[in-house]
């Protein structure tokens, strides 16, 4: 049977990626213009601390050449003036950043010069930034809580339309996985708005017309070809009929016999495709099925069926070289018996055909487990399923393989489940779970 891949329950929605995607270009833009309005304002803070400094300096100097007395709050040769200031011999204005925090005397600009007197005493003004710096702060704090309000106000709104486009999306992709099942009339149809999703809805609606005509002009041909080729086959068996007794007539027989048997399983994958088939259900014991079955095929197999409340007995070995084990249960499954009988010996011919014996028949409830212990199923079969005229691998052996392609489908034409797999110690699994 196909697998297709699950929804994990550990994935996270698309939605919920979106809506990250947007919170964290939100908080880097944020910080970037947080940044910048941060460094721009310390800037021009202490520019202007500068150049308070600066004319306050030059209007005390002025003071002092005339007074010798100190303004503006100037003094000469201050304790706190930076090492850099503190033997100027010029009259040119220097200034220096002061960064040490004092009591309430925050950062502060110093701007001094040289006197020009014999005793080389230097003049400075210092210009505290505390006030100016503690507004800035202010501001970032303004700016951070603003932040979080606007981004905590934008993520639902971002959450809503993340769920709009994953909708949107989740409607394409379960129109996708509908065809993927088989179901070719699925179309996603018009969607709303005109973006790259609209697009990728109309190409899988034109990705499943396109399929669906490839499909069905491949199964009119083969219906088709197989309907031609029943007359002459027909027309050969007679013919062989008409031969001597003899090895040639057997080889022949045995040739056309299998050439009859291919165009039947064409004919009835082509009413299978074209669901023309309906089941005929009845009330049988699912046991008694399976050994009939079973015991069609001439095939060397084992057969177990069990169930609840009832004692096991073992029957000797048929003319068909077939030992059967039977606990007998009066539970009844409701099924078509002919359908089932087809899966069941699909499954027990391919197994002794591509696999190894000994062959095992299991019956439990209302699942029948098919098994043998050859190589196993090829990988790509239990990825992508049956298909026909593929056997897999070289070492299964020859065929058309058309059988596990006839067991799928009448599976499904009964809602029954049919799961293909290798057991861990060697061997292809074919297990039938028939609906309750």
């Amino acid at each position: 049977m196909r697998r297709f891949p699950r929804r994990r329950p550990d994935r996270v929605p698309l939605r919920w990626k979106i809506a990250a995607l947007a919170a964290a270009t939100a908080c880097l833009v944020v910080a970037a213009v947080g940044a910048i309005v941060h460094v721009w304002t310390a800037r021009d803070i202490r520019g202007r601390a500068e150049a308070q400094a600066l004319n306050s300096l030059y209007a005390a100097m002025d003071v002092h050449r005339r007074t010798g007395t100190l303004t503006n709050g100037a003094t000469l040769d201050p304790e706190g003036l930076p090492s850099s200031l503190r033997h100027l011999t010029d009259t040119t204005r220097h200034t220096a950043y002061d960064g040490r925090v004092d009591g309430n005397l925050g950062p502060s600009v110093w701007a001094a010069v040289g006197t020009d007197g014999a005793d080389g005493r230097v003049l400075a003004v210092q210009v505290n930034m505390g006030p100016e710096l503690h507004d800035l702060q202010r501001l970032d704090v303004t700016m951070a809580v603003a932040s979080l309000a606007a981004l905590a106000a934008a993520m639902p709104v971002a959450f809503y339309g993340a769920g709009l486009l994953a909708r949107r999306l989740r409607r394409v992709s379960e129109t996708a996985g509908r065809i993927s099942a088989g179901d070719l009339d699925a179309r996603t149809g018009p969607t709303k708005g005109r973006d790259e999703v609209a697009d990728i809805a109309a190409t899988v609606d034109l990705m499943a017309d396109s399929l669906s005509r490839r499909l069905r002009t491949e199964r009119r041909f083969t219906a088709d070809v197989a309907h031609e080729l029943r007359t002459p086959v027909g027309g050969l068996l007679a013919a062989v009929d008409l031969l001597p007794p003899g090895e040639t007539e057997d080889l022949l027989r045995a040739r056309v016999r299998d050439l009859r048997g291919l165009v039947e399983d064409l004919l009835e994958i082509s009413r299978l495709d074209a669901g023309a088939e309906r089941p005929v259900r009845a009330h049988v014991p699912l046991g008694a099925v399976v050994s009939e079955a079973v015991a069609r095929t001439g095939l060397d197999t084992r057969v177990t069926v069990t169930g609840p409340g009832a004692a096991a007995r073992t029957a000797g070995t048929t003319e068909t070289a077939e030992t059967v084990e039977v606990v007998e249960t009066v539970e009844t499954v409701e099924t078509d018996p002919r359908r089932l009988e087809r899966i069941v010996g699909n499954l027990v011919i391919n197994a002794h055909r591509h696999g190894a014996a000994p062959v095992e028949v299991t019956v439990e409830g209302r699942t029948v487990v098919v098994r043998d212990h050859g190589p196993g199923f090829p990988r790509d079969l239990l990825l992508d399923g049956p298909r026909r005229f593929h056997t897999g691998a070289a070492e299964r052996g020859s065929g058309h393989g058309l059988g596990l392609t006839i067991a799928l489908g009448q599976a499904r034409l009964l809602g029954a489940g049919l799961r293909l797999e290798n057991a861990p110690d060697g061997g292809a699994v074919a297990t039938l779970l028939l609906p309750s």
